[in-house]
């Protein structure tokens, strides 16, 4: 199973039932790939949901990561700092980093230094490459445009 890093704002872009890159988090909610996620990422993930939705509905979703099978838990023990023009982003390096992860998906224009950085080496791939990934990959067949069974929709459509 291929192990992600998912940047908070690509999170945002694919919770939402009507956005183009919601067949990533059903892949998710189905299985497809591992979500690795460090404390601080988790925390961050909380605040920028409840910024942009409410409380609860960051709740909600919070709760529903924490309870699935396919995330991994990851303690980064190495602070690589290799993204100088906003430091708060080398979480998700560093997890990714600290998980082996396949991908590290962002759109965000600080990680492009990434691509320039030889060691570690990280796989920095942006949502649209992420999505057309996905798309190849998973067995899931409502990934495309079909809405889920209710079951998988739970808390995620709150």
């Amino acid at each position: 199973m291929r192990h992600v890093v998912i940047d908070t704002n690509c999170l945002i872009q694919m919770i939402s039932l009507h956005s183009p890159y919601r067949p990533i988090w059903n892949a998710f909610l189905a299985g497809e790939f591992q979500l690795c996620i460090s404390n601080e990422i988790l925390e961050e993930y909380q605040e920028i949901i409840e910024q942009e939705t409410t409380a609860r509905i960051a709740e909600n979703i919070i709760l529903l990561i924490l309870n699935k099978r396919n995330v991994t838990f990851v303690d980064p023990h190495f602070r690589l700092g290799l993204i100088t023009d906003d430091p708060d982003d080398n979480k998700f390096v560093d997890c990714a980093f600290a998980a082996n992860a396949d991908y590290l998906v962002s759109d965000d224009k600080h990680f492009s230094v990434l691509r320039n950085t030889l060691f570690p080496p990280l796989n920095l791939v942006k949502m649209a490459e992420f999505l057309s990934i996905i798309l190849k990959i998973s067995s899931v067949t409502f990934l495309q445009g079909h809405r889920p069974p209710i079951s998988v929709l739970s808390v995620s459509s709150v």
